[in-house]
């Protein structure tokens, strides 16, 4: 029988990733580009078309041996039309039926989900989240997505638009967020603020990930600042634990890479902010798919809809 293959996409408000698999979801190939260089959500979805098939002529597959192709946005969905309803950090996408032009372009089958639900997917079957029945999975990049696995399934909402702990509101009268509400976790806890903030701190060059080394050094500075990060992200979570009460939470993105002093201020947190019962119960723990969770739960969508 002739190999089959799964391609996926993990879309960003930074990068755009995508990836060849397997059906057992190991990945074979792997590309990336910015989104910052497409000015128009025509260009983007021009950008994917190319990346896809330069992917399909670069490893010189028929589409035949392709079972579909799995994407993961960063925003509320219509999961089973494929329609993109709008993105907080990637402008002018509103009610776009992005599975129907990709289809039209690309002769595959498309299916897309939200990238936090889908990063969730791949964390509960195959990560972190193996085994536990209440988990949150937090995703903390350009914006902070989340997913939520309640009674061992995939909590979607009734609109698919549930697990959104990145617009937890911290503040009534704080910056204002990409979803057009203020004060949200996402605005503190954010790629762009925690940047913003840690070039105020250190100077017009630093990297976050210089930041997480200098913390890994016992830098003050840097582990007051991961430290204030934490206890923002861990003031929502306490939250969120209070009414859930969670088994285990899970955090990955670029920011999850920072290191102990993040987990560990995000902990302390929940310590003494959440319900004793529930606070004793929830454990945190880093994402085990690392940046590859967005693309492994790309292929795991293609596959579960192919079986239904």
């Amino acid at each position: 029988m002739a190999k089959k293959f799964i391609m996926a996409i993990d879309l960003g408000g930074t990068n755009l990733k995508c990836a060849l698999l397997d059906n057992s979801l190991k990945i074979k190939a792997k590309s990336s580009f910015s989104t910052k260089s497409f000015d128009s959500k025509y260009k983007l979805i021009q950008g994917i078309t190319d990346l896809l098939e330069s992917l399909i002529l670069n490893q010189r597959l028929k589409r035949s041996a392709i079972l579909g192709v799995g994407i993961g946005v960063p925003g509320p969905v219509d999961t089973l039309k494929g329609i993109v309803h709008f993105l907080p950090n990637i402008p002018g996408w509103k009610e776009v039926g992005l599975k129907k032009i990709l289809e039209r372009k690309i002769k595959l089958p498309v299916f897309i989900d939200n990238d936090a639900k889908l990063m969730t997917l791949a964390e509960h079957e195959l990560g972190a989240a193996k085994h536990y029945k209440n988990v949150l999975c937090l995703t903390l990049g350009t914006g902070v997505g989340g997913g939520l696995i309640i009674n061992d399934s995939l909590y979607r909402g009734s609109d698919n638009a549930a697990g959104e702990a990145g617009h937890f509101p911290l503040n009534e009268n704080g910056p204002l967020c990409g979803c057009g509400a203020h004060g949200c976790l996402e605005t503190y806890v954010g790629n762009r603020k925690i940047i913003k903030a840690a070039r105020e701190l250190f100077g017009p060059k630093i990297t976050l990930e210089r930041v997480s080394a200098l913390a890994k050094e016992n830098n003050p500075k840097a582990i007051d600042f991961w430290s204030q990060v934490g206890g923002k992200l861990g003031l929502a979570l306490s939250g969120i634990v209070n009414l859930l009460n969670l088994d285990l939470i899970v955090i990955g993105g670029g920011v999850s890479y920072a290191g102990p002093v993040l987990f560990e201020s995000i902990r302390r947190t929940i310590i003494l902010r959440a319900m004793r019962l529930q606070a004793k119960r929830v454990r945190v723990v880093k994402a085990k798919l690392g940046m590859d969770a967005g693309i492994i739960g790309a292929g795991y969508l293609v596959r579960e809809r192919l079986k239904g």
